[in-house]
């Protein structure tokens, strides 16, 4: 379309448009072409002109359906559970408006289920936490009111936590209620504390004759000053113990301080319980003679105390001794810990597998995808499968994009009689029998943390680096076979760099120049014939589509017919392609990875049945040992133990200064650094 301004006629304005825009395929067919001849030339007498699809570059399937999968990702802080539910409520209405074969399946994975089962096994430690404090309370006070009294603390911090999180717009999820899950046991000490002091005042005040007798309220005032200094000084050393989480950075920081702030905010919460709230109600609790009359400890305490009494007058006898075993316990473990194994996080249960396949490169779309089918067919057939999702290939503008060799499933999973490494190790083996496939097994959250740390899905990334491209595949492959028998290594891999076919066509300057052409004509011929070019969009109501141009299947067919292929000279005539390039078949590298401007190639692994850091120092030595690296070439090790390593410098060096700090706070509430190293 144009505009042709506009004109003035009987006082009225009128817009001048020509209006050229294609309305229906016909119209494309029927354009005219720009010629010396008269009539012109018709679009249609020189091309076919159709609507097409775009070059399909992947295929998805749910459990071996053909499906569209469509991927919704929330804003940073909007609220998961709240938005699954309203998610499910519009495609119910879209699913109504279907026809009776289309469905949409929503349980390929929601982030809202793992963090509903997250939610939920917090809930039932929270909920068995409580109920243990609440047994071990009553055996040990053998008094409703007491029991009573110390239990009222764990509501009181939980919910004075709750508020503090919502003061500061603070979320509560899995982590934040975690920490109130490994504090829960915790918040009744402060309480417990008191009230058996102040008990055990009031009974005592009770034995006195009725004219020495202080008043109930003044006794419960000074058992509760008592006590105070330790409850205060306790908590905040149980509060500095925990600091160092905070000094934690990327992604294990992200995790775990708000698991540390939660569990602070809930201990600080029944520290001004156990100040406040407890006193008072032992006030209006702890009276009657019923209850003070009673014996002074229960039967479990007495037990406890019989049995106890012998150990203790052994242990003031022989001191030494004692301090000596104490002191080769320590030392063993100060030993001992260096060898432990180390992980960065403990495994997710997430309920879905990520599962990641991939053929040889330069495999075609169709034969990748009926792998992927034979793979989802052996999955579907394991009892703990409940649902399987793939995607074969994923186009450049998706945000993982992969070759077509490459599919990646998502696979509901319900464990029932056997564990998870079993179920792991059984899988493992079915999928091995595919030919010509490599598999990596791993869990949503898991992949994408790794995908994080080290730019690879897989726990642990040997990054091999060098010059030479060939020599990397070679070295590479050498350090696939190390690798091989190291206990605890599944899923091993190397990126699959290697040669694919192509067809080259190798331009030649001196006939181009013959010709009058230069070789940027010449290659607009090869990208806009055989690659296509969009030239333009058709609207069509509130749509817009590319208008491709290129050259028909059969002349990209082989290249023999790419040979055949005319370019327009300056002089009015044409001249086959072969007269101006050598094209020939030959093969190219299909990827080339660089890090830090250097050429890369990954070794990738994950690990099962051992820990992470030991793996990986084995790898490590055995990799040193057994392979001498050529000049300019060297080895680098990413993955999750970095993060582990770091992480364990940070709090290992914290936790040193939290010891001072903890010395610190025994030396201001005993004023001696006698008892405070005590």
């Amino acid at each position: 379309n144009s505009s042709g301004g506009v004109y003035t006629d009987s006082g009225r304005e009128y817009l001048i448009r020509g209006l050229g825009r294609i309305q229906q395929i016909e119209q494309l067919r029927k354009t005219p072409l720009p010629g010396n001849s008269a009539p012109s030339l018709r679009l249609e007498q020189l091309a076919e002109v159709r609507i097409g699809p775009k070059v399909r570059r992947g295929m998805a399937s749910v459990n071996r359906r053909e499906s569209v999968i469509l991927s919704i990702q929330k804003q940073p802080d909007a609220d998961t559970l709240e938005l699954t539910a309203q998610i499910d409520e519009v495609l119910t209405e879209i699913e109504a408006t279907f026809p009776e074969d289309l469905n949409i399946e929503r349980m390929i994975f929601r982030q809202a289920n793992f963090i509903e089962l997250a939610v939920e096994n917090v809930f039932a430690a929270l909920r068995d936490g409580a109920v243990l404090v609440v047994v071990i309370l009553f055996l040990f006070l053998l008094t409703f009111r007491t029991t009573l009294i110390s239990v009222l603390a764990i509501p009181l911090a939980l919910v004075f936590t709750v508020y503090v999180f919502w003061l500061f717009e603070v979320s509560i999820n899995t982590m934040t209620l975690g920490g109130m899950a490994i504090a829960i046991g915790a918040l009744v000490d402060d309480a417990i504390i008191d009230v058996e002091n102040v008990f055990r005042r009031l009974r005592e005040n009770w034995k006195k004759p009725l004219g020495e007798q202080a008043p109930h309220r003044t006794v419960i005032f000074e058992a509760s000053c008592e006590v105070r200094y330790p409850i205060l000084f306790a908590t905040f050393i149980v509060i500095v113990v925990f600091v160092p989480l905070f000094a934690l950075s990327g992604l294990e920081g992200r995790m775990l301080r708000p698991l540390g702030m939660s569990y602070i905010i809930a201990i600080f919460g029944s520290l001004l319980v156990a100040l406040t709230v407890t006193p008072a109600l032992c006030s209006y609790l702890l009276v009657g003679e019923s209850l003070l009359g009673r014996a002074e400890e229960s039967w479990m305490v007495r037990k406890l105390k019989s049995a106890y009494s012998p150990l203790l007058q052994f242990s003031i006898k022989r001191p030494f001794p004692i301090l000596i075993l104490a002191a080769v316990l320590v030392v063993t473990t100060l030993v001992l810990t260096p060898f432990m194994g180390r992980t960065f996080l403990p495994e997710f249960n997430e309920g879905t597998l990520t599962i990641t396949m991939a053929t040889v490169p330069g495999t075609a779309l169709e034969e990748s995808d009926r792998l992927g089918v034979l793979a989802e067919e052996i999955l579907l057939s394991t009892p703990e499968v409940l649902s399987t999702a793939r995607r074969t290939g994923r186009a450049e503008l998706d945000e993982h994009a992969m070759e077509v060799n490459a599919s990646e499933m998502e696979v509901r999973i319900q464990l029932k009689d056997r564990s998870k490494e079993d179920f792991l190790a059984s899988l493992r083996s079915r999928l091995s029998i595919i030919p010509g496939t490599v598999f990596n097994i791993g869990q949503p959250i898991s992949h994408r943390i790794d995908h994080m740390l080290s730019g690879v899905q897989a726990a642990v990334a040997v990054k091999l680096f060098g010059p030479d491209l060939l020599r990397l595949r070679t070295l590479a492959q050498s350090i696939e076979q190390i690798m091989q028998p190291i206990e605890g290594v599944v899923d091993l891999q190397v990126e699959q760099q290697t040669h694919v076919p192509q067809t080259q066509i190798l331009l030649d300057r001196e006939a181009i120049g013959r010709y009058g052409l230069s070789l940027e004509a010449v290659t607009d011929v090869i990208h806009v014939g055989l690659s296509g070019e969009v030239a333009g969009q058709i609207l069509e109501d509130q749509e817009s589509y590319d208008l491709l141009v290129r050259f028909d299947e059969e002349a990209r067919s082989s290249a023999e017919n790419m040979r055949r292929i005319l370019v327009d000279t300056p002089y009015g005539s044409s001249v086959p392609l072969m007269e101006l390039a050598e094209i020939r078949v030959d093969s190219g590298p299909n990827r080339i990875s660089r890090e830090d401007v250097q050429r890369m190639i990954v070794i990738q692994c994950n690990v099962s049945g051992g820990d992470l850091r030991g793996t990986v120092n084995q790898i490590r030595q055995a990799v040193q040992s057994q392979l001498q690296l050529p000049e300019g070439y060297y080895v680098v090790y990413g993955g999750q133990f970095e993060s582990e390593e770091q992480a364990s410098q940070v709090i290992g060096l914290l936790s040193l200064l939290a010891v001072a700090a903890i010395f610190f706070l025994l030396y201001l509430a005993f004023n001696s650094f006698r008892l405070a190293g005590l």
